[in-house]
């Protein structure tokens, strides 16, 4: 393509730019030539990182060359370089004219985002231009650490610390090879994200943290989170170098909290508490240490244990220093649950009471660093040091001045005044106090006997840490994000100027989105999340039968984003009760966002298999605005046709924090600094909710062939000041309606439009990690990434990691189970669906005998380079195995084999009704869970807790004859809760499976004995016979002599399932095999031949027809 040339820069742009992409450049470079703020808003999807990325390092090559050509100029003494070019042309711009320029003076470029996943899809952005800039990456030890020893240690500040024990005695290995690593040109001069670093630190035994640190120095651009800009601990324990830098903060939407809470604190009676502890069990331990032998009274505690260099004396002083903290602080009597509200100034006045002042803070850090450093490498019982670390870092935040004022022996808060009319000291009741207790001495505290004081330090203005990074001399900032809008809002919290704006349009067409107001549900009623509102039921029934009718004409995946969690909780139930959720799981299963991190993975891939279904209409994925879901996850294309925005999400108002937030506003505001423009705090409240609901917009529409709808189900939206807040390229589509049926016929015929003109994209097989990747239609939009690797890229699919949720968006392939192998599955277990991810398929254990030899399939073609083999899912296999399971059950019980813990003897033993139970509930349970949304796997739960305390199995069948029924694929599933029945409750639960799926259950009289009853039965001796005159009249395979096959296959089957690493590749699993193989007890192969002329008698008679064999 031509070379692109913007405001006399030449940019080498990879693709044909757009006119929005031009004027972001144009901006981007206007920033850095004037040395001039700027904020740039560009919706996901319109190439802003690759614009970004161009077009800085387009400026600082061409400021490079500046000085070059100058130096060249000063050595020919006068002459002309280019007779036909003035000297006083060359890089005019870029210099700014300065006579005095240095090759030390080109600015180091500083990239920071939010997460260091958003920095590995920057890097990898980078990958794909034709710039080789040096890059350094910096990351915590947490994440850059290979020290196997450190890597152990649970807490973040006790690797720091272990980390920095070693580096003083030269005991890490692998830090001891940095400096010889650090010129090595395959790593200086490579693009290495934090996986590659640690993938070449272990490669070459060399420390990837400090290899980062090293690589910074020379690096042309830096990349780190944006808290280790805006955090000036992290600032100082990075040593980030800021004179005269380029400061890019991408995802700036979060960098208004970061701010803020950088430089905020809150310190808990339990951080006091424990902190105090730590000290006691210190200061114990070197006095007993101390009473051991003749010390003389100014003895070191050095000579007793090393690296602690504190005498006893000192470490009683630290003490006193926190029993008067925490008595200062509780000292205070606070008034109900409202709190004690003092200026910032306050808290020098509070931790003077202490002995806490510029000039013991020096001295008492470096003891708290010393004391946290020594136990944290003490070996033996862990002793819990974060309190200490938290009070270490709240020293360096309060006390923390410029080098000037310090180098001048600042002793006094006056000094302090200018800072500290930011921040608001907050002390309020410990709410957590009943969570949170330890065991302290008379001496420690007396906080153990009532409620403690929490001690919140808050900074109310986000420009304190711009401001403090303007200070330091930077060239540029530079802030953009999808999503800044409102933007006047957002320049006036940061308190520095902003010369550069830009609002930029998105690259679709008309025909790619559609947005509506909906104030008025089907049944007429206004819909409003007001506080007055939200609660009450005509509002939450008409915002559920408009949820149900929006979900029957949007196609694939719909999003629905609530204010917040309890709004959410509360409709749901409410839903629940009232048949609304039956409605909508009918069309599209109901996935709901957790508050914990812990299941959301598995409800994200839950929802993204069942928009994959190509039976299903699709899913339908609950949120909150501010939550997980709505801040960084990618759903893109049929993961996200429609979102539904409930209300307008508000701070809650009575927060201490909101309320302190509001009043500095209104101070601020009615001071009218000259030249400072303060948002009131009203209009602050407002535009919160304003930017939540953007960010929410923002999940769908995600790049250039992307279509779908906007619904914001609010009547409050309507007016002019809501609509004036939406991003720029969404206000002008916005449409109101006076019919709600109109609005579904127009939002119906524009999904049938789309629909026909931009079909589904592609799923294509790539390379390494983008194998299944959609691909998109487009090459010059931010989703439309292509696929790279240490060796290079794909230009044909775009890079999505798996583990990744930021920007995950899984492939996934699904056929049929029959196709796979040629099995007639059925049921749950005919779907097979591939996870194409390298990640996962390396992290996963084969869970069984099939499942390993597919697995194993799988690896062996990929050594061969055959790319694509498929593999099931672990649903399809817990589908066969509880089948198998289930099976062996109706037949009559099976025989167990349990294998030893060195795996060289084999013992068997008969299971009993009793043994492997919890086992098979689990399995069962396993495979509900993989077949049922998340809501109606709740419901199932419920309904068994019910029937356990009600004994009502009315109740229980009708709940599960709602779900099972209808679908024949879960008829199995109903059956199988046959294991859960009461004994007095089985043989009419085995009828009513019979009446509703046509197959019972395997019901036998003696599955109607109570526990009770067949222990009465065995004392007396009938239950032998009994047994024994069922056995000969129906012959039963479990028995190892009638079914030979059977058991050996089940034992290996154990042995696969039983081994920590799966086999490899082919050979691994013979070798696997023939070692199981030969442990299989011997009685079952004379079983086989001992039952021969049976089973043959059996064949001839049935002549070729099945058997009981």
């Amino acid at each position: 393509m031509p070379p692109l040339v913007l405001k006399g820069i030449t940019v080498d742009f990879p693709f044909t730019p757009y006119e929005c992409q031009k004027d972001y450049m144009n901006k981007v470079i206007e920033c850095l030539q004037n040395k001039v703020n700027g904020v740039l808003e560009s919706p996901t999807g319109t190439g802003k990182t690759m614009c970004l990325l161009c077009a800085t390092l387009a400026w600082r090559n061409y400021f490079k060359d500046t000085i070059s050509a100058r130096k060249i100029a000063e050595k020919m003494g006068g002459a002309e370089l280019f007779p036909n070019t003035p000297m006083a042309s060359w890089g005019t711009a870029a210099t700014d004219g300065e006579t005095t320029t240095y090759y030390t003076d080109i600015p180091k470029i500083i990239y920071a985002s939010r997460t260091h996943s958003q920095l590995t899809q920057v890097i990898n952005e980078l990958k794909n231009t034709s710039y080789r800039p040096k890059v350094c990456v910096l990351g915590s030890r947490e994440q850059l650490c290979i020290n196997p020893e450190v890597m152990r240690q649970e807490s973040n500040h006790i690797k720091v610390h272990m980390c920095r024990a070693k580096i003083s005695t030269r005991s890490c290995m692998f830090y001891n090879n940095v400096e010889e690593k650090s010129t090595d040109k395959d790593l200086v001069n490579s693009i290495l994200d934090v996986e590659d670093l640690v993938k070449a630190g272990n490669k070459q035994r060399v420390c990837p943290y400090y290899l980062s640190r090293s690589l910074k120095q020379q690096a042309d651009i830096i990349f780190m989170p944006y808290n280790y800009l805006l955090d000036p601990k992290s600032r100082r324990a990075h040593n980030i170098e800021l004179k005269g830098a380029v400061i890019i903060f991408d995802e700036a939407h979060n960098v208004e909290k970061m701010c803020e809470e950088s430089t905020s604190f809150d310190l808990t009676p339990y951080d006091l508490a424990s902190a105090i502890d730590a000290v006691d069990k210190l200061l114990a331990e070197q006095a007993k240490e101390a009473g051991r032998g003749d010390v003389s009274e100014d003895f070191n505690v050095e000579s007793l244990n090393a690296g602690l260099k504190l005498d006893i004396t000192t470490i009683a002083k630290i003490k006193q220093i926190l029993l008067d903290l925490e008595m200062a602080i509780d000292s205070y009597e606070v008034p109900g649950d409202k709190g004690i509200t003092k200026p910032g100034s306050f808290i020098f006045e509070l931790f003077q009471r202490a002995h806490l002042t510029f000039d013991t803070k020096t001295a008492i850090f470096e003891a708290l660093e010393q004391i946290t450093g020594y136990l944290a490498g003490k070996p033996g019982i862990f002793m819990n040091t974060t309190g200490l670390q938290k009070l270490a870092d709240i020293i360096q935040l309060v006390f923390c001045i410029d080098s000037q004022e310090e180098g001048k022996g600042a002793n006094i808060p006056p000094n302090m005044k200018p800072n500290t009319t930011q921040f608001k000291v907050h002390i309020h009741k410990d709410t957590s106090y009943h969570k949170k207790k330890l065991n302290t001495d008379v001496w420690n505290s007396s906080s153990s006997k009532k409620q403690g004081n929490v001690l919140s330090y808050w900074c109310f203005s986000p420009g304190f840490s711009m401001q403090e990074l303007v200070r330091q001399g930077v060239r540029s900032i530079i802030l953009t994000s999808g999503t800044l809008s409102p933007m006047s809002s957002f320049t006036s919290e940061m308190q520095i100027p902003f010369p550069v704006c830009l609002e930029n349009p998105h690259v679709i067409q008309n025909d790619q989105i559609f947005v509506s107001i909906i104030d008025r549900g089907p049944d007429s009623v206004q819909l409003s999340s007001a506080f007055d509102r939200r609660f009450v039921p005509e509002n939450m029934t008409s915002l559920g039968n408009t949820v149900v009718n929006l979900s029957r004409v949007v196609p694939h995946g719909l999003l629905v984003f609530f204010p917040s969690y309890p709004v959410m909780d509360k409709t749901l139930e409410f839903w629940r009760a009232n048949g609304h959720a039956d409605r909508i799981e009918n069309i599209k299963p109901m996935f709901v966002e957790p508050r914990g991190k812990g299941t959301f993975t598995e409800i994200i891939h839950g929802y993204y298999d069942k928009v994959n279904d190509s039976k299903s209409k699709g899913g339908s994925f609950f949120a909150v605005c501010r939550g997980k879901a709505s801040e960084g996850l990618d759903f893109a294309d049929t993961y996200g046709r429609g979102v539904i925005i409930t209300g307008l999400p508000f701070p809650p108002r009575m927060d201490p924090r909101v309320i302190l937030k509001m009043q500095y506003l209104d101070e601020m505001s009615r001071k009218k600094t000259p030249g400072v423009q303060y948002l009131s705090g009203q209009n602050w409240y407002k535009q919160q909710a304003s930017r939540a609901v953007n960010q929410a917009i923002g999940r769908v529409i995600r790049h250039r062939e992307d279509y779908g709808a906007i619904f914001l189900c609010d009547h409050r939206f309507k007016s002019i000041d809501a609509r004036a807040q939406l991003p720029s390229w969404v206000r002008p589509y916005v449409r109101t309606y006076d019919n709600f049926g109109n609005m579904v016929r127009d939002v119906a015929q524009f999904f049938r439009v789309a629909q026909k003109l931009r079909p589904p994209p592609e799923m294509t097989p790539g390379k390494g990690s983008c194998v299944g990747a959609v691909r998109s239609a487009d090459p010059h939009c931010a989703s439309a990434r292509p696929c790279s690797s240490s060796q290079g890229f794909n230009q044909g699919g775009f890079a999505q990691k798996a583990k990744v949720l930021d920007s995950h968006v899984p492939s996934l392939k699904k056929r049929r189970l029959n196709e796979c192998g040629g099995s007639e599955g059925n049921g749950m277990a005919s779907l097979c669906i591939e996870y194409e991810t390298e990640m996962e398929a390396g992290r996963r254990r084969p869970v069984g005998l099939l499942d390993a030899l597919e697995h194993s399939d799988h690896r062996h073609g990929e050594d061969q380079g055959q790319a694509g083999e498929e593999r099931a899912n672990r649903f399809s296999t817990l589908s066969l195995q509880y089948d198998k399971r289930m099976e062996d059950e109706l037949r009559g019980g099976k025989r167990k084999i349990k294998v030893v813990q060195e795996r060289k003897t084999a013992i068997t033993a008969d299971i009993t009704p009793e043994e492997g139970k919890a086992g098979k509930a689990k399995i069962f349970l396993a495979v509900m869970k993989k077949s049922l949304s998340q809501m109606n796997f709740q419901r199932v739960m419920a309904a068994l807790q019910a029937y356990k305390q009600t004994d009502d199995l009315d109740k229980l069948l009708a709940e599960a004859a709602d779900l099972f029924t209808g679908d024949t694929n879960t008829h199995s599933l109903l059956r199988g809760f046959y294991q859960f029945i009461r004994p007095h409750h089985k043989k009419l639960f085995d009828e009513k499976c019979v009446e509703l799926t046509g197959l019972g259950c395997g019901y036998k009289p003696g599955h109607s004995l109570s526990k009770e009853e067949k222990e009465m039965l065995m004392l007396s001796g009938e239950i032998e016979t009994h047994q024994t005159r069922q056995h000969s009249s129906s012959l039963q395979l479990s028995n190892f002599d009638l079914n030979p096959i059977k058991h050996p296959w089940d034992f290996l089957d154990e042995q696969v399932r039983s081994i920590e690493t799966p086999p490899r590749n082919l050979q691994d699993l013979k070798d696997l095999l023939l070692t199981s193989w030969c442990q299989i007890p011997q009685h079952n192969f004379r079983g086989l031949v001992e039952s021969m002329p049976r089973r043959v008698r059996a064949v001839l008679a049935a002549k070729g027809g099945q058997t009981q064999y």
